[in-house]
This record gives C-alpha cells, structure tokens and sequence, in this order.
C-alpha cells in the first residue's frame, strides 16, 4: 500500500486528504491532519472520493455519432472531426456562432486552455463556467465594491473570530468542514449568527436566528445597517481612509425603519436589533454566505458587503467576506477567465491593455466585444445564433434549471463533451471525448479560501481517456496553432504570465505547505492568509447605496404562500460523481427512500391547516399553472413557504409554464396555494 498527499475534488473547501493506492488501484482515502484548511476533518464526500475513479461506467473510448448513433472510434477520428466541423462553422457563420462551457469542476488547466482555445484560435468570447446550481452570482459585486472577487480572509480564521454571520447556506448539509469550524468556533465563545429562510443544523446551535420571509433580506440587511449607524457603530477610521460612496449610502439608509423591516421580514424587531449590534460591536467579525444561484440577487448581495464595509472589518484575522462555492474550482475557473467578459485575471475584455498583454502573450489578435454567458447561449442555439457548442465537465441537461437543455443541444450543428461518463448531456452530442479522473493526472484548482493546490496524480489512468486539457490542446494544433505544452506543469507556467496574482505559484512550491493563496507573486511566494494583509494603500472600496425597495402587494388571497426552488441545498442528491459512488449515492439519497419520485417542503403548521400529513400527494397551484407532488414535512422551512428542491424538474415546467426563469429564487418567491390532493 501506498498513501499520496493531494486535495479533495469534490466541493470547494479543498480538504487535505491522501489516497491509497495498491497496484494501479485507488483503494481509499484518508485526512490530513495537518492541513490548514481541514485538520484531519473530511466529509463522507472526501472518505469517498476515491470510488468514482473505479466506476465501471467510466467511459473508454471516444465516441462519434454515424448515422444517428455513438459509436467508438479512435482519437484521432474523433479530434479530427471537432477540429473540422470548429473551423467548418466558423467559416460560414463567424466565430460567435461557437460557444465554449465549462463547469467549476474543471481544473485550472484544462479552464485557460479552454477560453484560450475560444479566444485565441477561434476568435470568439463566447465563453462561460456553466450555468447551473453553481452560477456565481456575487462576483460582480465583489469586483465592484471590493476590488477582489475571493474570500478575503483563510478558513482557519474563523478560529479568531467574535462573531461570525452564517447567510443563506446550510453548512452541515453542503459543506461539512466549514461547518465544523464554524462549530468550533462558536463551542470557543464567537457569537453565531444564522440568518436563512430555513431552519438547519447549525440554526440550532447559533446565539441567534433571523428567519426570514423570502424575498424580504434586502429590508432585514438595510435594518441592520440602520441599527449600526444609528447607534454609532460604523469603523469611520476606515469609511474615511479606504472608502467612496458612503454619503449616498447614508441617504439609502436613512429611509430603512427598524420596526417596518421587522414586520415585512416576519423577524422579531429585538432579534434584527440584537444580530446588528453584535455585528457592530465586534472587533473581528466573519460573514460567510453562500454563492450557489439560489443567492439573492445584486441589491441583497450589495447589502451584505455593505455591512462588511460599515464596520471595517477587512484585513484583520477572524474578519472579512467568505463567499463559499460548493463545486470545487468555481474559483479557479473565474480567476483563469472563463467569463464571457473578462479576461484572465478579471480585468474587462473593454481593456485594451488588458487585451494587449494578452495578445502579446497568445501571438494572436483576441476579440473585443464581450461574450455570450450561458444563458444567453443556450437561448441563441439554433439557426440564426449559436452552432455549435463545447462542453467541458459541463451536463446541462442535469443542472441547467434555466431552460430546456435537452431541446436546445438538438438544435446545434455540433455539440462537443468532455466528461467521464455517458451523462444525459452526452447521450445528445455529436462527439463524446473521455477524460481521466481524479488520481489519474496531476492538475491544480483553487478552493474557496483562494488556496491554489495539487491534485496529484497517484496511478496511472486507464486505457483510452486522456487528460481533458490533452484533448484542447489537439483540437488546437489541428486548427493550426502552434501549442507546445509536454505537460501539464507548462501550462501552469503560462498562467502565472497571463494571471499577475498566480505569478509564483508552480507546481514545485505547490507541493510544498499544502499549496499557495493567491495573490501569490515572486515577491510573495508563501502567498497571503488574508487578501490584504499588508494593508489597503489608496485601495478605494465602495459602497452601494441600495434603495428601499418598493414594498410588494400583499400575498393573493388565493395564493397565500410563498414558492422557492433550492437550486443548491440538494445538488448532491443528483451529482454526476456521487451517482457513480455506491456509497454516496446511498448516502445523499436516503430522503428518497421515503419519497422515490422528488418532494417539496412544507412547515407542520402549514401542513396541519392544510390537512396534509408526510408523505401525501399535494397539489401546487400557482397563477400559471399546478403541479401534484409530494409533501415533505419539516420544520426546517418556516410557515407561509413552500420549498422545491432543483432535481423535482416537473413540478417547475408545471407550475411556472411561460414564467420567468429566474422566479422562485430566495428574492423573488411566487405565491402559490396548496391542496390536497
């Protein structure tokens, strides 16, 4: 038996663990116990993950669709036929007929290859990190009033803290280890504050829990905000030095009332109180929330980094933002540009130095229009806009919960697919292309704390797959680039040119001390635990005055309660790797045992007036429609909400019909009755 320190692949936290190999088998996994981020903690997820590897579903070969079906042929058929129907499509309509999508479990190589593919060969920014029950929907805000788009401060921080704020994530069910840290934390004396629609583990434990309406956080932020600056609790020290924008905030702030937000909130107006002053007060405090799509929307976000700006609380320990992804290189797959509007790095595709250096680099002209996100390519497939599209680890017709996938892939000319297994994305395309699996390839991805790591490759990969960033680089030199890279430790060499705060990270001082955080520089080597550490300079942030919002009518008398769709809390029932581990699949499908064909949440109260008991057929009606589903009753939802999990497909085509996609999310709930049915 041999044991291999690497990282976990499965979420973002990016745990410690090593494999043990026998022979060219992965046999199992074990923690860290001295990784910072971990400790000799890991998930039923990390004690796992060696079983995906070993999946007799694996596939072997590349397959190529000939007269209506898949069948295996050789590498070379398979990547001389993408590279011809690539340039085939881009010749007669254009380079943004093409469209390139990865999901955040890429790793960061196979990431720049891929966008740098779309941009430099192809001509085109047509390029995005998916669109499913991982958007990142907060980057844009954190560029904006922040400068960063990462967790400021290391996970093992919260060890420091006083009090940490818990928004809108259940930690016990979706990321363990943080949990337990947070946990920890709290059993040392930090004050914890829960604030989420439903009532979780870690809602259990906290100091206070602030159970909220959905779509009311803008007000309940917007009070605390109040409450602090009323009471004289803003860091002006720091407003003063290092931030703009802070007078229309205080006009926008001014209009928000204590009492009128506790009663459209449904909070009490002491406990609203009670959370804001402990915040204030505190001399080092945590807010972690949650960036899977099912996250509010711009102005709540603003809310919170606001909060965070208001009392100062950024380069310090026990401090600072930590928005958490639960994939686990939604990180990595921002920094290395697979954004339709930024490039490597985030600075804007407008840039024109930005642009420069980049072509300076690539030797190629780059285009300087912004790209097609997923949505929108998905929307353009067909005829008259997209044509053809490349899937990387990406199975929309699983997670992407904002269109019909399915109806949109049969649409196209060519759809490409880099995966492991014959997902439902890839029984539609046009070229399936097999990629290895974790343990099988050494690459790096970037975790939730910014923390760039190896995982290391510790048996060799099975006949036919090749590494995904193998497949890119063929296609790449087919369509005549000039692309050398004999391994993939050259392509992390390039990205520390095209990225500036990858510049000192290699794969040689990656396998030193558990990896580095970004910004990791020449001049800063070991990299930095807080994103500024040494000090914010002229660093301008700013504030974002975030209105009142316009108070809602009243719920419909025939629609009394509010609809929401968890698009992230029950990702793991349906993941593509945790249904190919026997073990996990038992594991993160054991609720549906109980309910075998999906279920919704409802409150016992609301099931008691009802009529309805656990486990009854019920009746959804909305104004646009009514599905019949399943009722699970739990007090984790609180009263007046009716809580869908993404994977209960049907009962969201049948209630929503025509309605905008983005209804039923924690801002925008839909009113909706229940019956029995």
């Amino acid at each position: 038996m041999a044991h291999s320190l690497t990282t976990c692949t499965f979420c973002g936290v990016g745990c410690g663990i090593y494999l043990e190999t026998a022979g060219s088998t992965i046999t199992g996994a074990y923690p860290s116990m001295s990784h910072p981020t971990n400790h000799g903690r890991i998930c039923v997820r990390g004690w796992h993950v060696h079983e995906v590897a070993s999946s007799p579903d694996r596939l072997k070969s590349p397959r190529l669709r000939k007269q209506g079906e898949l069948v295996d042929v050789s590498w070379e058929e398979a990547l001389d036929f993408v590279a011809r129907r690539l340039d085939e499509i881009r010749s007669r309509h254009g380079p943004d007929a093409l469209a390139f999508l990865n999901s955040p479990r890429c790793s960061n190589e196979e990431t720049y290859l891929l966008q740098k593919l779309a941009r430099a060969v192809i001509g085109t920014n047509n390029v995005d990190h998916g669109g499913g029950v991982y958007c990142h929907n907060s980057l844009e805000v954190l560029l904006d009033m922040v400068g960063e788009a990462a967790s400021t401060n290391s996970l093992e921080d919260l060890a420091q803290s006083e009090v940490i704020l818990v928004d809108g994530v259940d930690l016990a069910r979706q990321l363990p280890t943080v949990g337990g840290l947070v946990i920890q934390a709290r059993l040392r004396g930090a004050r914890l504050i829960v604030i989420d629609p439903r009532r979780h583990r870690l809602a259990e434990l906290a100091n206070g829990f602030l159970q909220y309406r959905p779509g009311t956080d803008v007000f309940l932020y917007g009070a605390m905000a109040k409450v602090i600056v009323d009471r004289g609790l803003e860091n002006r020290a720091f407003i003063r030095d290092h931030c703009g924008g802070y007078e229309a905030f205080l006009e926008a702030v001014a209009g928000y009332d204590l009492l009128m937000a506790a009663d459209v909130c449904g909070v009490p107006a002491e406990q609203i109180e009670r959370a804001a002053l402990a915040y204030g007060r505190a001399g080092r405090a945590a807010l972690l929330y949650s960036t899977g799509s099912e996250s509010r929307e711009k102005a709540a976000m603003q809310s919170l980094v606001n909060l965070v700006l208001l009392t100062g609380n950024l380069g310090k320990p026990g401090s600072g933002l930590y928005p958490l992804t639960e994939q686990n290189n939604l990180q990595g797959v921002c920094d290395l540009g697979m954004l339709p509007d930024r490039w490597p790095g985030y600075r804007p595709v407008e840039d024109d130095a930005a642009r420069e250096r980049l072509e300076a680099l690539w030797k190629r002209p780059l285009p300087r229009r912004p790209g097609l996100d997923t949505r929108q390519a998905f929307e353009q497939a067909g005829r008259n806009g997209i044509r053809g599209l490349w899937l990387c680890r990406y199975d929309p017709v699983s997670t992407a919960f904002f269109c019909e996938a399915a109806g949109a892939l049969a649409d196209l000319e060519l759809v490409v697919v880099q995966h492991l297994f014959m997902t439902g994305t890839a029984s539609l395309a046009h070229v399936v292309l097999p990629t290895v699996a974790f343990g099988e390839e050494q690459v790096t991805f970037t975790s939730t704390e910014r923390r760039i790591q190896l995982a290391c490759r510790v048996v060799p990969p099975p006949a036919g797959p090749r590494p995904a960033w193998q497949h890119i680089v063929e296609v790449a030199q087919r369509l005549g680039a000039d692309w050398q890279y004999p391994d993939a430790a050259h392509v992390m060499a390039e990205i520390g040119q095209a990225v500036p705060f990858y510049r000192g990270a290699s794969y040689e001082n990656l396998a030193r001390d558990y990896g580095r955080q970004w910004p990791c520089t020449p001049e800063k080597p070991l990299g930095t635990r807080w994103l500024f550490d040494d000090g914010f300079g002229d660093r301008p942030f700013r504030f974002a005055p975030v209105p009142l919002p316009a108070m809602g009518a009243s719920a419909p008398s025939d629609y009394p309660m509010s609809l929401i769709f968890g698009n992230s809390l029950y990702y793991w029932h349906q993941n593509v790797l945790v249904k190919h581990s026997e073990t996990l699949k038992r594991e993160y499908r054991i609720l549906l045992l109980d309910y075998p064909a999906g279920f919704v949440e409802i409150s016992p109260d609301d099931a008691k007036a009802a009529g309805i008991r656990d486990g009854q057929k019920i009746r959804l009606v909305t104004a646009c429609g009514a599905a019949v589903t399943t009722a699970r009753v739990t007090s984790e939802v609180r009263n007046g909400t009716i809580y869908v999990p993404y994977f209960v497909r049907e009962v969201e085509k049948q209630i929503l019909g025509q309605a905008s996609v983005d209804a039923g999310n924690l801002s925008r709930p839909v009113p909706v009755r229940v019956e029995a049915a």
